[in-house]
């Protein structure tokens, strides 16, 4: 497993055609959670995900290859590790997405209304959790992330931009 980057200031979104967007995240040992260095690090990795004008971030984003996301909600920006989706509704959302790693590309993507989230929060702790809407449509963009998968494959039409030359 690569360690945590510690310096925020050499952080850098990985962009498509770059192969670790492509590649499944490592799961991450509730050891490692709870070390200081983890809490250092999900606190610069808040903060560069807001500095970075996004709404949600996979680790792999940074080129880090661990099972790691930040997520802008109502009280703030949270890090989960781990997460995995536990039921997802069959109703859908169509939404234009974008993303950090496909800059100047956005499209149209069928996404769950509704989906419980399981995961550890940032101090190792187990949780679940429903959201629905567009916190739905932000926690399931960045899971793909750990799991190899841009927008760009689920989306069903390309709104503006262009993936030719990515």
């Amino acid at each position: 497993m690569n360690a945590l980057p510690q310096n925020s200031m050499n952080w850098h979104i990985v962009t498509q055609p770059d192969p670790v967007l492509r590649a499944r995240a490592e799961e991450v040992s509730v050891n490692e959670i709870t070390t200081h260095d983890f809490q250092a690090f999900a606190d610069q990795y808040a903060a560069f995900m807001i500095a970075s004008d996004g709404v949600g971030l996979a680790a792999n984003q940074i080129g880090l290859q661990k099972r790691i996301i930040a997520v802008l909600e109502k009280d703030g920006v949270n890090v989960y590790v781990n997460p995995e989706i536990m039921k997802a509704s069959p109703s859908t959302l169509e939404s234009e997405e974008g993303c950090l790693s496909v800059p100047g590309v956005y499209g149209v993507v069928d996404r769950s209304k509704r989906i419980t989230v399981r995961a550890l929060d940032r101090h190792g702790r187990r949780i679940e959790f429903s959201v629905s809407g567009y916190a739905a449509t932000i926690f399931q963009h960045e899971i793909d992330h750990l799991n190899g998968i841009l927008f760009i494959d689920r989306a069903k039409k390309i709104t503006r931009g262009s993936i030719a030359s990515r």
